[in-house]
């Protein structure tokens, strides 16, 4: 018997496979990089990576400066607090005002909570997630990686809303409580929003004329907010519960002024900036602690 011929690859067919192999490797998603969850209490989200990078000093104020909006607080505490124990609770929705400490609270609400499970002696396990308003597409992916981890996850979006053609508040949709897996146990949504059905009235107007059931349309859009067991109003403040703020920050950092003209200078920084806020009155107290001299840490929003 005589050999059979061995047929090889030409060098020409040879590079084009190679360059075909190479090809292929891009166009294929990178694999999930790994996590390593105890390293941080937060996390940001970025979806290009499916990777949450540790934050290793969470920008955040203490629960006690977040003046004006009690119930709100409590209500939030109460529901971070079942959650971070395995009980039932609700996704929740922030919404209103701007400035009036929406963002603040999630953040207080989070080192709040942990600080008592740790008290009773157990290992802080709740995670704050933060995911981006542009990623929000990725949710699901995220819920994934989340639903086998230890531990218990606040995924947060701040400033949410939809504009225009944007269908990605669909993907929202089905990953709050649609879909064939419905939100982890172990993960749960909260959200800050100016709007209360996180789309504006004319872009639902809009929906409402053109559609040709109209009412399905609206339904289709607000059907959303549905999706938050939990709505907590934020609105503006008084001019009393201003001032408190102001003189609840100046008391924290130590800032000394007769109390009269530090009156008068935060009303008339309110009346400038036409609003009072949580965020005007940190904006006043930064300024006041610059001229005299003061360091601060922490934020307001």
């Amino acid at each position: 018997m005589t050999d059979q011929p061995t047929h090889l690859p030409s060098p020409a067919m040879e590079a084009l496979l190679t360059r075909i192999a190479t090809a292929l490797e891009r166009l294929a998603p990178p694999a999930p990089a790994a996590s390593n969850l105890d390293v941080a209490d937060a996390f940001v989200w970025h979806s290009a990576r499916s990777a949450l990078q540790p934050v290793r000093q969470v920008n955040r104020v203490d629960m006690g400066l977040l003046r004006g909006i009690d119930r709100m607080r409590d209500t939030l505490a109460d529901n971070t607090e079942r959650f971070a124990r395995g009980l039932p609770a609700n996704n929740a929705l922030l919404w209103g005002a701007r400035g009036m400490g929406k963002s603040s609270l999630v953040k207080a609400v989070h080192a709040e909570i942990n600080e008592r499970v740790t008290a009773e002696g157990r290992p802080s396990a709740l995670k704050l997630v933060e995911i981006h308003r542009e990623d929000i597409e990725s949710l699901p992916t995220l819920m994934g990686q989340l639903r086998d981890s230890p531990g218990h996850f606040i995924v947060f979006c701040d400033d949410l809303s939809f504009d225009g053609e944007d269908t990605s508040y669909k993907s929202l949709k089905a990953a709050l409580e649609g879909g064939i897996e419905g939100r982890p146990p172990n993960v749960i949504f909260y959200a800050t929003s100016n709007r209360r059905h996180l789309m504006p009235r004319d872009m639902m107007e809009n929906e409402q004329s053109t559609a040709i059931n109209p009412g399905e349309a609206v339904e289709e859009k607000v059907s959303l907010s549905d999706r938050f067991g939990l709505w907590l109003g934020f609105h503006k403040c008084s001019q009393d519960e201003y001032l408190e703020m102001v003189y609840a920050y100046a008391t924290h950092y130590g800032l000394e002024l007769p109390r009269e003209q530090m009156r008068a200078e935060a009303l008339e920084w309110s009346t400038t900036r036409g609003a009072r806020s949580g965020r005007t009155a940190w904006q006043y107290i930064q300024d006041l602690a610059g001229r005299t001299g003061k360091m601060l840490t922490g934020t307001a929003s």
